[in-house]
């Protein structure tokens, strides 16, 4: 329980990284972070999750990159849903995926040596 809590709030502080350094993609404050990331997180794993089972051979044929348009989408999605994140468009909200794949990949990182 304490992991998913540090994982939350790691990803939250993801997002405000990425709100930093992607013109277009933008999170008003810690609060709507936290709840932004916690949006994604269910989104990705229940809609992101059916959307990658469904669209499997597809990410094969481009060597995973279709899975970034996914989670732009789920992105999009979330911005949607909560107020205090905001995105753009299409091509913040890819570039905001890169970034949040690059540092969820050092949070997995993180997190593993645990």
């Amino acid at each position: 329980m304490f992991r998913a809590l540090i994982h939350w709030l790691l990803s939250a502080i993801a997002l405000m990284i990425t709100a930093n350094f992607v013109p277009g993609f933008y999170v008003n404050d810690v609060h709507s972070a936290l709840i932004a990331a916690l949006a994604i997180g269910i989104l990705n794993a229940t809609l992101g999750f059916l959307m990658k089972v469904i669209t499997f051979p597809f990410a094969i044929l481009t060597f995973g990159l279709f899975l970034i348009v996914i989670n732009a989408s789920m992105i999009l999605l979330a911005s949607k849903m909560v107020t205090g994140l905001t995105v753009y468009g299409w091509v913040p909200a890819f570039w905001a995926a890169v970034v949040l794949a690059i540092l969820g990949m050092l949070i997995r990182s993180i997190m593993k040596d645990e």
